[in-house]
């Protein structure tokens, strides 16, 4: 995988390393997620906040969308993440090489097999899992506000904009704050970092699907290292999502809630979603994010490559020890 390529500072203490190839990269990763998959994520988003028996599943909602406001409502709502997630993926996989960094220097690490060294170590896979945890906890203060807007914007069904509560991203974002203050962008946000404590299996899957594909080499079905990750970054989404679906719910049901409308705490939604439709409605949207998760993340991920090959970043497999942790060299994925 792509190691995050970086510019160096001195300091007082020594040099200090600034890492923005990662950075970069993944603003070019966000801006493909939005292209790619926002039309399943509006499908998605529908499904989950409609009242039961609105939609008799995700075609008939593709159709009906289409059908009532045109193809081009598939993409309401695209603003916010078009600068969001840009903005996201840019905090993600920096606080995650940090995070990993912080780990190695802890001990959270094992002997490398077949090395010839007793000095090369990697992080532990539960490390990996710790990492993507933290950076997914990180980074929801930074989502969820373009979050909150997307969910608002995606539910205007009006084929009219006149008729629209919400005039756009901007004009949303001022009545929030007109009517709940400042912070009323960041309502919901326990939701929000609930749902993103998931990357421990986004990032832990990608692991163990790297280190799988790696005892391959030498046989017919070796893989390249970019193929590796296509489908390693691919692959792992669906894990992701099994995990991460119910919190999905119960967080755009939060967002979704109208303006003068009171708290709602994670733990109360969750009781009405399961008293009123039972389990399955903690998995509600979940085709149209199983179609769009394999291709937003391969594609996400073949950009963020293709950016760190254009900016000269170096390449390595796994952090070795922490020299060369220190010197850039580690895995970063561009996610969901």
């Amino acid at each position: 995988m792509s190691a995050e390529a970086e510019g160096g500072a001195q300091s007082a203490g020594g040099r200090s390393r600034i890492r923005i190839a990662g950075a970069i990269a993944g603003i070019g990763s966000g801006l493909t997620k939005v292209g790619v998959g926002h039309g399943f994520d509006t499908i998605k988003t529908r499904l989950q906040c409609a009242p039961p028996g609105m939609y008799n599943g995700a075609l008939d909602c593709l159709m009906k969308t289409i059908r009532n406001e045109s193809v081009l409502a598939l993409y309401k709502g695209a603003s916010p993440p078009a600068v969001g997630w840009a903005m996201v993926d840019s905090v993600l996989l920096g606080s995650l090489h940090n995070y990993r960094l912080l780990l190695l220097r802890n001990g959270m690490t094992e002997p490398v097999p077949d090395s010839t060294s007793s000095d090369d170590r990697r992080l532990t896979l539960f490390a990996h899992g710790l990492a993507g945890l933290a950076a997914g906890c990180t980074s929801a203060f930074v989502s969820h506000p373009f979050e909150l807007l997307k969910v608002k914007l995606q539910l205007q069904m009006q084929r009219s904009s006149k008729d629209r509560q919400f005039k756009g991203p901007i004009d949303c974002a001022r009545q929030v704050v007109r009517a709940q203050g400042p912070l009323g962008l960041w309502r919901g946000l326990a939701s929000g970092i609930l749902f993103r404590t998931n990357f421990f299996w986004m990032f832990g899957s990608v692991e163990v699907l790297m280190r799988t594909f790696s005892k391959l080499n030498g046989t017919r079905y070796e893989m390249g290292t970019g193929m590796s990750t296509f489908f390693a970054g691919g692959l792992a989404s669906f894990t992701f999502w099994f995990f991460a679906m119910p919190f999905d719910n119960v967080k755009n049901r939060i967002l979704m809630a109208p303006l003068d409308a009171p708290k709602r705490s994670p733990l109360e939604i969750s009781r009405t979603i399961y008293r009123t439709v039972g389990l399955r409605g903690f998995y509600s949207g979940m085709v149209p994010v199983l179609l769009r998760a394999f291709p937003v993340n391969s594609c996400a991920l073949f950009v963020y490559e293709g950016l760190m090959r254009l900016m000269n970043a170096e390449k390595h497999h796994e952090f070795k020890n922490e020299q060369d942790a220190e010197s850039g060299r580690d895995i970063s994925i561009s996610m969901v």
